[in-house]
């Protein structure tokens, strides 16, 4: 558990540094990024990208506890 939350706090730090690191001298446009702001499609793709990570995050979880818990009983038949 103590890696899955290093794993989260590595990944959330990482979040607010990439796009300092990112940044261009020069002013470039995405023009498809504009067009999907404009037209409020934006959104749908954040959401989208929430969603999956979120349910990337939840299997993750899962999986952990049921490893944690198979490690738990082949000790405890030792």
């Amino acid at each position: 558990m103590k890696k899955l939350f290093f794993l989260f706090v590595l990944l959330f730090s990482l979040n607010f540094v990439t796009p300092i690191l990112g940044q261009s001298s020069t002013s470039d446009n995405v023009e498809m990024a504009d067009a999907f702001r404009k037209e409020g499609k934006i959104y749908v793709v954040v959401g989208t990208f929430v969603l999956i990570l979120t349910g990337i995050i939840v299997y993750l979880v899962v999986l952990d506890r049921k490893l944690t818990k198979l490690e738990d009983e082949i000790e405890h038949q030792k």
